[in-house]
């Protein structure tokens, strides 16, 4: 799909740090959070929820109560009026949220939408399905996320067999995934430069947490759960499957927090931006499947129909961020487009800072922007792998 008349208001977006799995956010309800944290960041920028048109939402854990989704949402920030759908794919779950909203505002069918993604790794549901034909009637249980994690119901395989098929096919070595971790996690140490000056453009901090509304657990003020990440360190690891390749440090981690983004016409960017003089044109949005058990592979047919879509070749692109959860996903993608390895993912990626679903991707793309602006604008490329051997991405441009 490609975009003509889709903006980003410069500034309409923000996010939590990123927690660890069962860590400071562990007992936070994704949803009632999700409202603290839009309600604080609307506030901050004196735009009054109330003007939306629609609120789409995208969850892919479920809490207590969340069959009620956008709409309770919606009126726990203050738009009890509002409402929308609540979307759900896996990793692709934020670009889906922006194309989808796109679509909307493009048609002309609405002036502003407000994009919030939230999901809570930690503590996920232990669902007991009915099965009245089991033995003596007894239910099928299932562990949402780690369930899920350990195996696709059509390939057969865990998210971690995936990693190792694509890094089989392609031949790519321990050592050069080991390498690109080290790469990715000096990448993060910009963005803690000067007191964590480029997250500051749009992390929400500091974070009291709450969970029982009587005391205060911890204070967030920067993600939690990046580990240091050394060349001696690496070399210490083993595969984690027995003949495999990819090690622990090869890898991200689960875990928790919330963004939001605002999807709007021209004239709504405008007039909600932080600064009238940097304009962000959402230009494309497209999806990709890959071979059954492929699942860091689809990255390269999303990028590729995002691009035709956008009608730019990647030596326009100034700036790629890709939601990497294996070293594999960049090896692997810059393998097939002839990319260079140090031109993606400046200031960090998920690989280091941790995987919360739903949110990942808003965080990689408004990350993406903030590059764009310090580039001097141009365009930008989004694009990461999901559940289901899949992946989506987003083409934006920044311009004055």
């Amino acid at each position: 799909m490609a975009m003509q008349a889709v903006f980003i208001p410069y500034g309409g977006y923000w996010c939590t740090p990123f927690t660890k799995w069962q860590g400071s956010f562990a007992s936070l309800h994704p949803l009632t959070f999700a409202a603290e944290i839009t309600r604080r960041a609307l506030a901050e920028r004196q735009i009054n929820a109330a003007q939306f048109d629609a609120l789409y939402l995208g969850l892919t854990v479920p809490a207590r109560g969340s069959f009620y989704g956008a709409p309770w949402l919606a009126a726990l920030i203050g738009a009890p009026r509002l409402t929308g759908p609540t979307l759900a794919q896996a990793c692709a779950t934020s670009a889906r949220l922006v194309g989808s909203a796109a679509a909307e505002v493009e048609a002309g069918e609405a002036r502003a939408i407000l994009c919030v993604a939230a999901d809570r790794t930690s503590n996920g549901p232990h669902l007991l399905y009915p099965n009245p034909l089991g033995p003596g009637g007894r239910g099928e249980a299932e562990d949402w996320v780690w369930d899920n994690f350990n195996c696709d119901p059509f390939a057969g395989q865990a998210m971690l067999a995936t990693a190792e098929n694509v890094a089989r096919e392609a031949g790519l070595t321990t050592e050069a995934q080991h390498g690109v971790a080290l790469q990715r996690y000096a990448q993060y140490q910009e963005a803690l430069r000067d007191d964590a000056a480029f997250q500051r453009r749009y992390m929400v901090t500091p974070i009291e947490v709450n969970p029982t509304g009587r005391k205060v657990t911890a204070r967030v003020t920067g993600d939690e759960g990046v580990f240091p990440t050394t060349a001696e360190g690496l070399a210490k690891l083993k595969p984690v499957l027995p003949g495999g390749t990819v090690t622990y440090g090869g890898q991200t981690y689960p875990a928790d927090g919330n963004a939001g983004l605002i999807i709007c016409s021209q004239t709504g960017a405008a007039e909600l931006s932080r600064d009238r003089g940097i304009e962000v044109r959402v230009v494309s949005f497209a999806q990709g499947r890959a071979t059954p058990g492929y699942m860091p592979a689809a990255t390269v047919p999303a990028a590729q129909r995002a691009l035709a879509r956008a009608e730019i070749g990647l030596g326009e692109v100034k700036a790629i961020k890709t939601h990497n959860p294996f070293a594999v996903n960049d090896l692997y993608l810059a393998q097939a487009l002839g990319l260079d390895l140090a031109a993606m993912n400046n200031y960090g990626s998920s690989l280091i800072w941790g995987h919360p679903q739903a949110p990942t991707g808003l965080r990689l793309i408004m990350e993406l922007i903030e590059e764009l602006v310090l580039l001097g604008g141009g365009y930008g490329l989004f694009t990461g792998c999901a559940a289901g051997d899949t992946a989506a991405a987003v083409v934006v441009k920044v311009g004055a």
